[in-house]
């Protein structure tokens, strides 16, 4: 793709943002119902550079033990349930292990209501698969929370943060959320809470790194086709556009992982 497209390409895209066409069946900490949002991506922040203080260590995760479980229930259709993209690419190999990506946005709406069902099942996925997030820039209220994940995710804060920051937006309403006046200062102020420095944390949001992580995540976005969000991608080779409800989403998750592991492994 030429580069110089690229930004314009992604800007339309925006225009779906947070779209999803089913409702989740399961009880969830915000309005089922996603919300549409027709703003288009800032310009990137200036790149300054600050050094962040480290937060206290967090505990050692366990080994991961959960078995390969077959999937259950009828195999997707390609063209119904997913899209195959041609000449995809995960977004960030990690020892032969399948990738699910699932491209959210902390002040989405529909991304709330898919939280409690996708991270359950998160729970619950074999060693063999690693899930990741990828924050989507799209609008300004949208930017600064994109750009504090890279920051809490180099700092090892995502785990510890990012259910109280998705309640603190949609339940609580104590964080700003879609349709609010962004506050990057009050993100930085949040993760204060988790170890972080606030001012130290404010200026690496809008360092190079920083910067350049977002710019990764729009060409992940834009050469899988993620138009909307919560939207799964799975190994870089399938994006998930079918399910009657969250659960019915991951259940097509379940079948696709199993698809790349068979082709992984020959059969």
């Amino acid at each position: 793709m030429n580069l110089r497209l690229a930004p314009l390409l992604f800007t339309l895209l925006t225009l779906a943002a947070c779209s999803q066409q089913q409702a989740p069946e399961a009880a969830a900490p915000a309005t089922p119902a996603p919300a549409a949002t027709t703003t288009v991506p800032a310009e990137a922040a200036p790149a300054t550079t600050a050094p962040v203080a480290a937060p206290a260590a967090a505990e050692p995760e366990a080994p991961n033990t959960n078995p390969v479980v077959a999937p259950q229930g009828p195999a997707p259709v390609a063209g119904t349930d997913y899209e195959e993209i041609a000449g995809g690419q995960p977004y960030q190999p990690l020892d032969g292990k399948v990738e699910v990506v699932e491209v959210f946005g902390y002040v989405c709406p529909a991304c709330a209501s898919f939280h409690p069902a996708v991270s359950a099942w998160e729970k619950k996925l074999p060693a063999d698969v690693r899930f990741t997030y990828v924050p989507a820039p799209f609008g300004p209220e949208w930017n600064p929370y994109a750009k504090s994940f890279y920051v809490a995710e180099s700092m090892g804060l995502v785990k510890r943060s990012h259910d109280a920051l998705i309640s603190a937006i949609h339940v609580t309403n104590t964080m700003p959320g879609e349709g609010d006046k962004p506050d990057e200062k009050k993100i930085a102020e949040f993760y204060a809470g988790y170890g972080a420095d606030p001012a130290q944390f404010l200026a690496q949001m809008n360092s190079f790194a920083v910067n350049t992580k977002i710019a990764r995540g729009k060409q992940f976005m834009l050469r899988s086709g993620v138009s909307s969000t919560p939207t799964l991608v799975i190994d870089g080779k399938y994006r998930i556009t079918g399910g009657n409800s969250w659960e019915d989403k991951l259940r097509i998750a379940d079948h696709l992982i199993a698809m790349e592991r068979a082709a992984r492994n020959g059969g």
